[in-house]
């Protein structure tokens, strides 16, 4: 119940949210111009009035008074309501003033906008009247439930913490009393008056505990004069802090002086003795209240001290004299002992085992924060029943009433989620708060990925206890989320298929505001339609829409226009190619994200009229030219890229408009800018909030592959005009990266290299053919990464330079020395320029080296600072690479590749210590013995070389170990666990997480692991190891986390530990070549020990046989007590003599919704009755399928079925005629039916895909006109030797009705068949969605051969 206390925040700011909007111009002017009833309006503002005056009372109450929460809950849902009112209001005045304006714009497309948003007088009076009267109502039952105004009164605050602690109670915080001792020690000297010491960190962590074991110390009696204790809390009270501070020192002090009185008796107290103040619990951030304080202070004798305790870091910057002291979380076993002390407090732990378990698991959920331990500890004081205790570990921690406001008292949530609730839309404000929440640890920083940011546990438990009904999280496998009316807010975690029946939950939220997609770990995910559609024709409130890496999504309905309040939409990494022009009718969007869309061509026509957008992104796309009256989007603030259009490049003046961009620009396409003076009414160098400028000659897809080597037609000659235009895109000084592509000038303008450019630390030259000298970038005082590449006709580094990261790749004429001098060089690349000569330039910065196939240059001693070294194609012997890493002290990374002169691998305590990532490739005459004395390693590849003198791998030798990858390495004969007489904590892997052996031939086993253990290890791949014997015994005790292992190509293995695999088990794939582990698991032995029917978390099953090489092997498959339920996608491939599918076993299959079927030509039946209460999709790869007949498909229940796919060169003829009706939305065939029409009469107007001959592409286009329901097919015949008939050769689009077909051709060419690859995407009607929504699945498919 704690969450109780904090949620109402969101209510106070929503209720202000209401306030503003009704007093906004734009909503009176609007009522009064419509003539809607004022009075309504008045009554509105008054009921939330007397709503707000007791909403503080109702937060405190409902933790005791469930009728209140409920009350609470009904009066959210209500102001959500209200809320979507008046900004359907603000929208509609909106409207009107933009059309009234827009004169020049046709009446046509005036009326189209206005007939997507129609305003009804009488519609909207009555919302307004059923809003008001559930207000009203809501106001005259707060009597009733005793709420009353207590906004005068003093909010809840815990109480004040004296100096007393019990030693005894307090765990693990040894360390951390001894470093503030330090700063209090006599001998330190600081050279300040008076050191202030901060110690920061979050609620609940021990900050308190730590400043009262330090106040508590006798040393401190000897070392100060004075000392006091005063908690300070919220309310920063100057007054009564010096009066505390005065008693503390002098008993008996007058009650009666004020705070001037007060100071002056301070300071003559004080006047030269050293003194000790502990400010605890310090919240102001009122840097001239803090003068105030302790103007007194300064009197007292020099090195006094002040220790303050704070969860912020702002307040810890304003008061610090000396480094801050952030305070981490206790260690598991410290966190244990402070829960026990408390819950078994006249017991012992050790006799109650149960327990124990039990109160493992609730320390976990503490995350290492003591008061939660101790506040949970205290709640099981002496209960030793079991269900109490599970009753505490299953229960969100906020929910626990005995003790929720001691736990609130952990994190204090009401700032933090009163900050996150302000309805704020400006960055800069969005970033300050951001800031704001960090410095108060409500986010952290990651500690790996320092762009990240993470929630302890406690606080993201407390988010979830706030939220109630108002959000729900989509996941699988978690059936806990629940949407009701009062949902307003969705995450959906991505799968690789997002169903229908996934999003049934939502049919109730009807006032939804965000679908958020949160990305899983697949590369691509598809989503039904239907749930697109119904997000976008249902859910009118929505404010925030992310479909963001759905890849199967090509389109977004023309009815997106109708979501008036939408603000946020998100269609980065998917299938989109146009966005409806509606769109522009959202007059309140204000981020549209496109990134990596490729198949983007166009924006909509109006882009312009969306006057409140501030983000767009648009990187990755493949724009060919900007819509026009981009210029009017003035408040822009982000604009990833500008396309200069082909026949249009004077629009590129439209950036001038833009006055408040900021970040960073691509600019693509300037060889379409037709004057020079065009390209300076860009207006760049009066951006000055612009950091990154990219210019580009070529098109889009060139700049988002510039690595690609082929020649563009229109790069060529020397031209004038193109520098002319370089000279006027002059960005502001204050740039820091440059980026130019594909110029093709001579010459770079004078800009280029200015030293007034003080801030350019980046500089990247890329395909610039034509241009003879570099610009003087070593005039740039901050330069610290410079790229140049594929610049052919460079010759040499010269004096130009200078009138200095460094990566010179691809410049073939490249001859004579880099810069001498680079002081703030980071990086240095060079890469094939094999006639560069002389040493390498004096980069004392320098902390990554990349070189390749520059065999002319002279090695030397690296940098000292060196953190990379990458060494490719280099004759490099073994004493250069000793000279050149010797002084390298701090070298993590080291990569070495086709090194074929280097024997051995460099040594030295220091490398030994240091290196965490080894890569070794194609080095087979390297000596790999000493890579054993790299204890440091965290990651380790061996690739393609002999492993010379390394017969077996310890794994345990390698403590940080986190990924190793071993592959064609000859020699490697076992991997143990540890060498002979090691210590035991060499004997175990903790930190394992990846590891990989593939392609090692003589690799005989796994040995020696007596002891090991990897209980972190969660992916195993053993590939292509002829003489492996048997898998590591005890597997599901040697590594109990794993998730995902594949096994392949190891013939001699003859099934799986007798002892069964991991428990945790998610992804199991049996390749080919494994022939005695799959007759072992597909022979219906019940007896056997390793069935995977005993792994419950197994969800991905993948077997392969030997294809045409088996003579033989099973008919049937899998024995009835083989597979578990909770399977969701199954392969089987490769299996000749396969001939049916047994129906028993898939019975229990209930979680199944992939099945593929590849190379079993044999295959007559299928199972016989619907196994999956989900629609499956069936996807078959079947050599010859005249064996399945139509019966079999139909005992198969082929409703459930979503797509079915065959590549047979004889589908048999009328197979599918009995399967119509909806019980197939989709068919893949190698051919279609001899008789087209026949094909197109039996789907009718359900969806069909087919991979098809080009031959038969006329006669499915002549036949169109005989499907009355037939399919809308979008043919694609990519290798078919020629063009499909279609009324416009560039769209390949032939009307066939509603739904759509694919068809993608292949041609002969000699022996071999070219048969194309791509996605078949495709989508059904409205219509067809609503009648066949049972196998609704997603219809986006990637099919290859």
């Amino acid at each position: 119940m704690a969450g109780a206390l904090v949620g109402g925040a969101f209510l106070s700011a929503s209720l202000q949210v209401l306030f503003d909007r009704m007093a906004s111009r734009q909503v009176t002017d609007f009522i009064r111009g419509k003539k809607l009833e004022k009075l309504l309006l008045m009554n509105l503002k008054s009921t939330l009035m007397s709503v707000r005056a007791v909403v503080d009372d109702a937060e405190d109450k409902q933790i005791t008074k469930p009728s209140v929460k409920d009350w609470l809950s009904e009066l959210k849902d209500a102001v959500y309501d209200a809320e979507d009112f008046l900004d359907e209001i603000a929208y509609e005045a909106l409207r009107t003033s933009l059309e009234s304006e827009d004169q020049t714009t046709s009446t046509k497309v005036s009326r189209f906008f206005s007939s997507l948003n129609p305003f009804n007088k009488r519609i909207m009076e009555s919302k307004l009247e059923e809003i008001l009267k559930r207000l009203e109502c809501l106001v005259s039952q707060k009597d009733i439930l005793g709420l009353k105004d207590c906004r005068a009164e003093k909010s809840f605050q815990r109480s004040p913490a004296t100096s007393l602690v019990d030693e005894s109670c307090v765990y693990g915080r040894v360390d951390e009393k001894e470093a503030i001792m330090e700063f209090l020690r006599p001998e330190y000297a600081s050279g300040n008056q008076i050191d202030v010491i901060p110690i920061v960190g979050m609620g609940g962590v021990g900050k308190t505990t730590l400043a009262q074991l330090v106040y508590n110390d006798k040393r401190v009696d000897g070392w100060f004069d004075l000392k006091a204790w005063v908690c300070v809390s919220d309310e920063f009270d100057a007054f009564r802090v010096t009066e505390t501070i005065l008693q503390q020192i002098t008993p008996g002090c007058d009650g009666s002086l004020d705070l001037n009185q007060l100071q002056l008796k301070l300071k003559e107290k004080l006047l030269g003795k050293k003194f000790l103040f502990i400010l605890d619990d310090v919240w102001n951030e009122n840097s001239v209240d803090w003068e105030a304080l302790t103007s007194p202070f300064h009197f007292g004798a020099k090195s006094s001290k002040i220790v303050v305790t704070t969860r912020n870091d702002k307040v810890a910057d304003i008061m610090r004299t000396v480094p801050t002291y952030h305070l981490n979380v206790l260690s598991s076993e410290d966190c244990w002992h402070v829960f026990a002390k408390r819950a078994f407090a006249n017991t012992n732990p050790s006799r109650h085992p149960n327990l124990k378990a039990i109160g493992e698991a609730i320390v976990k959920k503490c995350s290492g924060l003591p008061l939660a331990a101790k506040t949970l500890g205290g709640l099981l004081r002496c209960k030793l029943d079991v269900e109490e205790w599970n009753t505490v570990l299953t229960s969100n921690l906020w929910d626990i009433r005995d003790d929720a406001r001691t736990t609130r008292s952990a994190v204090d949530g009401r700032r933090s989620f009163g900050i996150l609730s302000e309805n704020v839309t400006m960055e800069e404000q969005g970033s300050e708060y951001f800031k704001d929440l960090t410095s108060r640890s409500f986010f952290q920083q990651a500690t790996q990925d320092k762009s990240c940011f993470v929630m302890h546990d406690l606080i993201s438990d407390l988010a979830n206890s706030i939220s109630g009904e108002l959000f729900c999280r989509l996941e699988s496998g978690v059936t806990s989320c629940k949407a009701t009316k009062k949902t307003r807010h969705v995450s959906n975690i991505q799968e690789y298929y997002d169903v229908r029946n996934k999003f049934e939950a939502l049919c109730e939220a009807k006032g939804l505001r965000t679908f958020l997609t949160l990305e899983n770990q697949y590369s691509g995910n598809y989503i039904s339609k239907m749930v697109v559609n119904d997000l976008v024709m249902r859910s009118k409130s929505l404010r925030m829409l992310s479909l963001a890496k759905h890849s199967n999504v090509s389109e977004v309905p023309e009815e997106i226009g109708e979501l008036k309040h939408l603000r946020y939409l998100d269609l980065s990494r998917t299938s989109i190619e146009r966005l409806p022009n509606s769109l522009c009718a959202l007059y309140n969007l204000q981020t549209i994200k496109l990134f990596y869309c490729f198949s983007l061509v166009e924006l909509p026509e109006d882009m312009g009229k969306l006057i409140n957008m501030h983000h767009l992104d648009i990187r990755g796309t493949s724009l060919k030219k900007m819509p026009p009256g981009m210029g009017k989007l003035e408040g822009l603030n982000v604009l990833t890229d500008f396309v200069v259009g082909k026949h249009d490049g004077s629009n590129i003046g439209e950036l001038g408009k833009l006055k408040h961009l900021q970040g960073s620009l691509a600019i693509s396409n300037l060889k379409n800018v037709v004057s020079a003076w065009d390209a300076k009414d860009t207006g760049l160098k009066d951006k000055v909030q612009l950091k990154e400028l990219q210019l580009v000659w070529g098109n889009n897809e060139i700049k988002f592959n510039i690595e690609d080597n082929s020649d563009d037609d229109d790069i060529g000659d020397d031209s004038e005009h193109e520098r002319k235009i370089l000279d006027q895109l002059e960005p502001h000084t204050e740039l820091e990266q440059l980026v130019i592509n594909y110029y093709r000038s001579t010459r770079f303008a004078e800009w280029v290299g200015h030293p007034s450019f003080s801030n350019v630390a980046s500089v990247k030259l890329s395909s610039c053919k034509n241009c003879c000298l570099l610009p003087p970038l070593g005039q740039l005082p901050s330069l610290k990464s410079l790229s140049i590449k594929r610049c052919a006709k460079i010759v040499t580094v010269g004096d130009e330079f200078y009138r200095n990261n460094n990566d010179a790749s691809n410049c073939p004429k490249l001859t004579k020395s880099l810069p001498k001098h680079l002081p703030c060089l980071r990086k240095l690349v060079i890469i094939r320029c094999r006639k560069l000569e002389g040493l390498l330039p004096r980069a004392p910065s320098i902390e990554k080296v990349h070189l390749m196939g520059c065999d002319a240059l002279q090695m030397e001693a690296l940098p000292c600072g060196l953190r990379e070294l990458l060494i490719e194609d280099l004759r490099i012997n073994d004493s250069i690479m000793e000279q050149m890493l010797q002084p390298c002290t701090s070298l993590e990374n080291l990569y070495i590749d086709k090194c074929s002169e280097l024997r051995s691998l460099p040594e030295g305590s220091s490398l030994a210590m240091t290196l965490k990532k080894l890569s070794i490739e194609e080095s087979n005459v390297l000596d790999d013995s000493k890579i054993l004395s790299y204890t440091s390693l965290q990651s380790l590849e061996k690739r393609d070389s002999r492993c010379k003198g390394v017969e077996s791998f310890p794994l345990g030798s390698f403590p940080l170990l986190n990924s190793l990858m071993v592959s064609r390495c000859e020699e490697l004969k076992w991997i143990i666990g540890a060498l002979e007489n090691a210590p035991a904590p060499l004997s175990s892997s903790c930190c394992l997480n990846f590891l990989q052996i593939m392609g090692c031939p003589n690799l005989i086993c796994f040995d020696k692991l007596e002891g090991f253990y990897a209980p972190n290890l969660t992916t195993l791949n053993l590939l292509r190891c002829g003489k492996l014997k048997a898998l590591p015994e005890q597997m599901h005790s040697l590594f109990p986390s794993l998730e995902e292992f594949w096994i392949e190509e190891c013939p001699k293995i003859e099934g799986f530990p007798k002892e069964g695999l991991p428990s945790k088990l998610k992804r199991l794939s049996i390749g080919g070549g494994c022939k005695k582990v799959i007759e072992g698991m597909m022979i219906g032995r019940r007896d056997r020990k390793w069935s995977l029917h005993s792994l419950p978390s197994l969800e991905y099953l993948s077997i392969s046989g030997e294809g045409g090489e088996e003579k033989e092997g099973i008919e049937s498959f899998p024995d009835e007590h083989l597979l578990p339920s909770s399977l969701t996608r199954l392969l089987i491939s490769s299996f000749p003599n396969l001939k049916s599918l047994e129906s028993k076993a898939f019975q229990h299959l209930t979680s199944l919704r992939q099945l593929n079927i590849y190379n079993c030509p044999s295959l007559q039946s299928m199972p016989e009755k619907r196994w999956s209460s989900t629609p499956l999709n069936l996807l078959s790869r079947l050599v010859d399928s005249r064996d399945i007949t139509e019966l079999q498909l139909k005992q198969s229940d082929c409703h459930s079925l979503s797509i079915f796919t065959t590549f047979s060169t004889d589908t048999p003829s009328g197979i599918f005629h009995r399967c119509g009706n909806g019980l197939f939305r989709g068919l893949i065939s190698q051919m279609l039916e001899p008789d087209p029409q026949a094909c197109i009469r039996t789907f009718g107007c359900f969806l069909f895909i087919s991979i098809a001959k080009g031959s038969h592409l006329q006669q499915l286009y002549a036949n169109k006109q005989k499907a009355t329901d037939g399919p809308y097919a979008q043919i694609l015949d990519v290798n078919a030797k020629s063009p499909p008939i279609s009324p416009d050769n560039e769209g390949r689009r032939v009307q066939f009705g509603e739904a759509m077909a694919m068809v993608i051709g292949h041609e002969k060419n000699g022996d071999n068949t070219k048969r194309s690859h791509g996605n078949s995407l495709s989508s059904s009607s409205n219509d067809i969605s609503r009648t066949y929504h049972e196998s609704e699945m997603p219809l986006a498919l990637s099919m290859a051969t």
